[in-house]
């Protein structure tokens, strides 16, 4: 934010935002480390340096992972990144954990199962804490993929805290969303009540070599089939078309199935840039840039409202709707009339 940041602060800010920025493209990792904190904590160095490194982006596969807690998320982000290493691919990681109560930080922030990484310049993994954010995503995370798009990662994969039922966010901000499933933790049902298997381009059933895995794939592609006879009916009463995920299995601990699912992510993102060569609307950045510039604007609209100049005005005007006296509604309409200088409270 910029609101109420003095010129000299604010040019210095650009300096650093600037020197960041170009360190982290030249492959310098600390500094890269660096900004993804600034662009966390919406400093006034981590806006400069986007700045610049937002008109970069824009190549990368952004690949969101979500599902309930113990379905193995994280192990198989990781044997994806393995798959992905003996291609040769340069890949990042943006693991949104939940945030501790007491430091605000990311309490999974070490990534255990992703340490066998660690060591790999060609592979960055970033804990971002949640911070209290709904749908399983840090309120940064837009910002920090496009970081990673921006310095040169084309394989981003954005893995969600996995708090099961909340998680449909990622959806609109991956180019790709993959679902994991585990077998007998009755996950295809949740699935289905969660609404997971809408907002899903992939399905994966981990923990492949456990009894029911096979049924639990067989379930969802059932479901997935009926699904498909009401596609007509969508269409015909003018209704988006939901979408019909493929089905897999996969072992993360083993790799068996990991090869087949990176493939399958490869076919989805060559499709959709197919799609957009072809003069289509990719649909999913177009949310995504919305989501952006709602977010940027609701943090820029705060700011001004505290600001010295309004803020004993937006006080009152608090303190009006918690008497009862002014509804929300025509509050935030004076807020606005305020910052356009039209109006005074009181």
């Amino acid at each position: 934010m910029t609101g109420g940041v003095s010129e000299p602060a604010r040019s210095q800010a650009a300096k650093r935002g600037r020197d960041l920025a170009e360190r982290a493209r030249a492959g310098e990792r600390r500094p890269l480390a660096r900004l993804l904190t600034e662009v966390e904590d919406r400093t006034p160095t981590g806006e400069a340096a986007l700045r610049i490194l937002y008109p970069l982006a824009g190549a990368a596969h952004l690949v969101g992972v979500t599902g309930a807690p113990g379905s193995g998320k994280s192990t198989l982000v990781a044997a994806l990144v393995g798959e992905a290493r003996r291609d040769g691919r340069r890949v990042a990681v943006l693991a949104i954990d939940p945030s501790s109560p007491i430091t605000g930080g990311a309490i999974l922030g070490d990534r255990v199962r992703m340490q066998a990484h660690a060591g790999d310049r060609d592979v960055f993994i970033r804990s971002m804490a949640s911070r209290g954010h709904a749908g399983g995503l840090a309120a940064a995370t837009v910002a920090a993929a496009a970081v990673f798009d921006a310095v040169g990662f084309p394989l981003v994969f954005i893995e969600t805290v996995g708090t099961g039922q909340a998680e449909v966010e990622v959806a609109a901000i991956a180019d790709t969303t993959v679902v994991v499933q585990a077998p007998e933790m009755g996950d295809e049902v949740q699935a289905i009540k969660a609404g997971l298997l809408e907002v899903a381009d992939l399905v994966v059933v981990n923990k492949g070599d456990r009894p029911g895995a096979h049924r639990a794939a067989a379930q969802l592609r059932a479901m997935l089939t009926v699904g498909r006879q009401n596609d007509r009916v969508a269409a015909e009463s003018g209704r988006p078309r939901p979408k019909r995920p493929d089905v897999l299995l996969a072992t993360a601990l083993s790799g068996e199935g990991v090869p087949e699912l990176l493939a399958a992510l490869d076919r989805r993102e060559a499709a959709r840039r197919a799609a957009t060569d072809d003069g289509e609307v990719d649909a999913t950045r177009l949310i995504r840039a919305r989501a952006q510039l709602h977010g940027i604007l609701g943090e820029r609209v705060r700011a001004r409202l505290a600001e010295p100049a309004l803020e004993a005005d937006t006080a009152l005007l608090v303190r009006a709707v918690a008497d009862h006296e002014l509804d929300p509604y025509a509050a935030a309409d004076r807020a606005l009339d305020l910052l356009a200088g039209r109006s005074r409270v009181g």
